[in-house]
């Protein structure tokens, strides 16, 4: 019997490393090309008041709002794929989850309704806009 515990335990502990490495792999995967990644760390505390002021406005859908706050509740629990006192990774992972859920509310939602609520500068949404693979400029 207390072998049947070892081995229950160690299928455990296999799969949630197995998990953890397939979700560092796809976050390697998504994330930001070239200097985007150090740009979206930059941006980082624009980009969390961002989905915090997305997450509440009603006038979006309800899709896109449920996925702002199960953001924010990520972001929300200690625990991360990278643990954040590892310097640079520890946050990148943070940055790379909001830029790519982001990346999905901007599709859903438009630019105009991001452009709203973005609380950074205008060089910043120029970034964002790079994050999320939009034009920062309206179509003319």
């Amino acid at each position: 019997m207390s072998e049947a515990w070892w081995e229950l335990l160690l299928g455990v502990v296999v799969a949630v490393v197995v998990s953890w490495a397939a979700l560092v792999v796809a976050l390697a995967v998504v994330r930001p090309r070239g200097g985007l990644l150090r740009e979206s760390l930059r941006l980082l505390p624009d980009m969390l008041r961002l989905v915090r002021r997305l997450a509440a406005d009603r006038d979006l859908p309800r899709g896109v709002r449920v996925r702002l706050w199960l953001l924010v509740a990520y972001l929300a629990v200690p625990i991360d794929l990278i643990p954040d006192f590892i310097p640079v990774l520890g946050y990148a992972d943070d940055a790379i989850i909001v830029a790519a859920v982001l990346r999905s509310v901007v599709r859903r939602a438009g630019l105009d309704a991001v452009r709203s609520h973005w609380p950074g500068s205008p060089d910043g949404f120029t970034a964002l806009a790079r994050l999320t693979g939009l034009p920062a400029e309206r179509p003319r």
